[in-house]
């Protein structure tokens, strides 16, 4: 079991790690859609690898990450598309209470423990905590609305991260 439970805490363990091409959060791709074939690796601990099997017959999974270089949270931010504050949990801002990242990315081929991935938006060494397979049945949705986002899409043509959830 790799959650550990209190009152007022949670505590979770990785089952591997994250490698990409992006060494700092400067220049990461803010989202998957931007990342175009960006390629990575998730490696998964010796432990864990066994619940790989029948993972292959996916073409998608959604990654679950801790967002390691966070700095600390904010109930306002400024995401990257945006130069107003919003609500954090209106964002996929990773500066938040529980830094959790979560990625939809093309799963290439499995080698043992370590999955070849495409269009990744992931800072190298990223503690990986869960992976799920995409199925368009339970993750894609009929009539949905973009908020805030939607208009930022259509006006915004920023497509990798600034500075600006970096400590300073």
């Amino acid at each position: 079991m790799t959650a550990h439970m209190r009152e007022d805490s949670i505590m979770y363990s990785p089952i591997g790690i994250i490698h990409s091409g992006f060494k700092t959060s400067v220049g990461t791709p803010i989202q998957p859609a931007f990342s175009g074939d960006a390629p990575g690796q998730a490696v998964i601990y010796e432990n864990y690898a066994a619940g790989l099997r029948d993972l292959d017959g996916f073409s998608h999974i959604i990654l679950l990450y801790h967002f390691h270089l966070a700095g600390d949270w904010r109930p306002l931010v400024r995401p990257f598309m945006e130069e107003i504050e919003r609500g954090v949990f209106a964002t996929r801002a990773p500066r938040r209470p529980n830094p959790i990242g979560l990625s939809v990315v093309r799963l290439e081929r499995i080698d043992g423990a370590v999955l070849h991935l495409r269009g990744i938006d992931v800072v190298d060494g990223s503690p990986l905590l869960d992976i799920k397979p995409y199925a368009p049945a339970f993750d894609a949705v009929g009539e949905r609305r973009f908020g805030w986002i939607g208009e930022a899409l259509r006006k915004e043509t920023r497509q990798v991260a600034d500075d600006r959830f970096i400590n300073h």
